[in-house]
């Protein structure tokens, strides 16, 4: 089952990473994968996650030119990530698997706002709204938040974000960062949100401080905060309970 599971998100891994470049170059999600140098479409059989990748030596059959590394390490990241949620897994039963199911959808467009925001600078409407719609009607009906708990949730991950917006006047942050707060707030609930934005703050301060060690960065270069809020809010979701614990174990 658990190989099982990889594969299937090897295979989503595969769609991600079609659908941010088709997004952002507004191609059709329904034509046939096309090598991006040649434009020759791709034979089935050189569209495997990570073993066509392997096979072909990291390299185009018919152009030779080379394939990027995102292909095969968002692959295995997909396939490695779907198989976190069953580590939780005590028992199966009907709402278990609704849950790890939603769990995969969270992955999946988390996985799209890292790759999209990483690549392009840029948080999409469309990755955002239809998930929260979605979330914030699972989590009331099948009692994973009460309501007050997701507009606390939402009113620290978005608040924090818009308050910083408009004392920068948008220097500081953009507008998809304010966004991405309220899905945090929908997926994680009070308290979680506020740890998820603590590790996405010092794993951004660490990354920063290296870059301009490396002189990959200048003081005032913009980074893609998105990609440090997406593991925030999946360390958050999966382990922030325990963390919390931990931590209010260590003050007491």
């Amino acid at each position: 089952m658990l190989i099982y599971i990889f594969i299937i998100g090897l295979c989503f891994g595969s769609f991600l990473n079609a659908l941010v470049y088709r997004i952002h170059e507004k191609k059709s999600l329904w034509t046939r994968s096309a090598c991006p140098n040649c434009q020759k479409e791709i034979i089935w059989y050189d569209n495997i996650p990570v073993f066509s990748f392997l096979f072909l030596k990291g390299k185009c059959r018919n152009c030779h030119n080379k394939i990027s590394w995102q292909y095969p390490l968002v692959e295995l990241a997909l396939g490695i990530l779907f198989l976190v949620p069953t580590l939780f897994i005590s028992y199966p039963d009907l709402k278990i698997l609704i849950s790890l199911l939603v769990q995969w959808l969270i992955i999946f467009d988390l996985a799209f706002i890292f790759l999209y925001d990483y690549k392009y600078q840029e948080i999409l409407d469309l990755s955002i709204w239809p998930l929260v719609i979605f979330l914030f009607d699972f989590n009331y009906f099948f009692e994973v938040f009460s309501i007050v708990n997701m507009l606390i949730a939402v009113a620290i991950g978005g608040g924090f974000f818009l308050l910083q917006y408009l004392i920068s006047r948008g220097r500081w942050i953009g507008g998809g960062d304010i966004i991405l707060g309220v899905l945090m707030g929908v997926i994680l609930g009070w308290p979680n949100i506020l740890l998820a934005l603590f590790i996405a703050y010092i794993l951004g301060g660490i990354v920063g401080v290296i870059l301009l060690l490396l002189k990959k960065k200048q003081a005032n270069s913009e980074i893609p905060f998105g990609t440090f809020l997406v593991i925030g809010t999946l360390v958050a979701m999966w382990w922030g309970n325990r963390i919390v614990e931990w931590y209010l174990g260590l003050i007491r």
